[in-house]
């Protein structure tokens, strides 16, 4: 149904061009799949076929897939992921709405800018692990810590991104907006905020991979519960098994959010195109 109705609104050449990219996208697909399973093969063969690796060290898919069963028995499994996809979650969310008024305020003002941007970037430079002693100090040990690991590790990379976005905002449109009297407020909202569409797309991918990477940080400082603390766990007790498992969960929930991110943009440049 879809390919006929793209044969109605498209010509022959269009629908060419659209055959190929269909079978670039299916052999990209094809070779991400079979990149994958050569992996995982190869890491079983290494490990558990061969012996040439002990398993103790680097585990194996099987022992891997043997843990997530334990883990799925015990009834923990989802319990430890939604811990940590929760934290996740609301750190990602907070640190993208934050990163993103605070650029705008920082764009608005450009007094406040100059102020304020070298401190933006001494904290983006500092360790914020180094922070922990404070952040359990100030939130304690449950949750809140967490997540606000998340939201410090997130925001400021927020802000920088976006606010490069607005700021590179093409100055001839702005001035053309001026001279026809617009405000500051329907500069932002007709040219600027539009214009950065595809780096608020690109801050998000980003701020996926540092939300994860602030919700892990603070899971090793402070957990009871969560991904984090199974790798944390794992590694008090060597069982190394548990430490790759955790890993692996983490990749695909980290995979499956930059996915949806992937879909976000799809839908954005459709409506656009539309």
């Amino acid at each position: 149904m879809k390919y006929a109705k793209e044969k109605q609104l498209f010509s022959h050449e269009h629908m060419l061009y659209l055959k190929r990219r269909r079978r670039r996208q299916a052999v990209v697909w094809t070779l991400r799949v079979a990149l994958l399973v050569f992996l995982l093969a190869a890491w079983e063969l290494v490990t558990t076929v061969f012996g040439w690796v002990d398993p103790f060290f680097m585990s194996s898919p099987s022992r891997i897939a043997r843990t997530i069963a334990s883990l799925y028995a015990e009834g923990t499994l989802f319990y430890h992921i939604g811990v940590t996809l929760a934290e996740t979650l609301v750190g990602f969310a907070i640190a993208v709405i934050v990163g993103y008024g605070v650029a705008l305020a920082l764009w608005a003002s450009e007094t406040l800018r100059k102020v304020l941007e070298p401190y933006i970037v001494v904290l983006n430079a500092l360790p914020k692990i180094a922070l922990g002693p404070l952040i359990i100090i100030w939130f304690g040990t449950g949750s809140e810590a967490i997540v606000f690991m998340t939201v410090l590790v997130g925001v400021i990379v927020a802000t920088l991104h976006m606010l490069s976005a607005f700021i590179a905002t093409d100055k001839n449109k702005v001035l053309l907006l001026r001279s026809m009297g617009a405000s500051k407020w329907q500069i932002l909202y007709k040219l600027v905020v539009p214009s950065s569409l595809a780096s608020f797309i690109s801050m998000l991918k980003v701020a996926v991979g540092m939300s994860w990477i602030g919700s892990i940080m603070g899971e090793y400082i402070v957990s009871r519960a969560g991904l984090g603390y199974l790798i944390v766990y794992g590694g008090q007790v060597f069982k190394l098994d548990l430490v790759m498992s955790a890993t692996v969960i983490l990749c695909i929930l980290a995979a499956g959010m930059y996915f949806l991110v992937v879909l976000l943009e799809k839908a954005i440049v459709k409506n656009a195109e539309s």
